[in-house]
């Protein structure tokens, strides 16, 4: 797995973890948590997909 691949998956799970933490807490805040791990998942897909192309060819 790429390294900037593992960077974003860390960022998607602590985004989640933040993101349950305030919603627990009752702040609205936690949505914004929520786009940011949806944006890291993203990236982290994306990354594992370019590696997986790289190595191929």
């Amino acid at each position: 797995m790429p390294r900037l691949a593992l960077y974003a998956l860390v960022v998607c799970v602590l985004a989640v973890a933040a993101a349950v933490v305030s919603f627990v807490r009752g702040s609205w805040l936690g949505v914004v948590w929520v786009l940011l791990a949806g944006l890291s998942s993203n990236m982290a897909w994306y990354y594992v997909k370019r590696g997986r192309d790289a190595r191929r060819g």
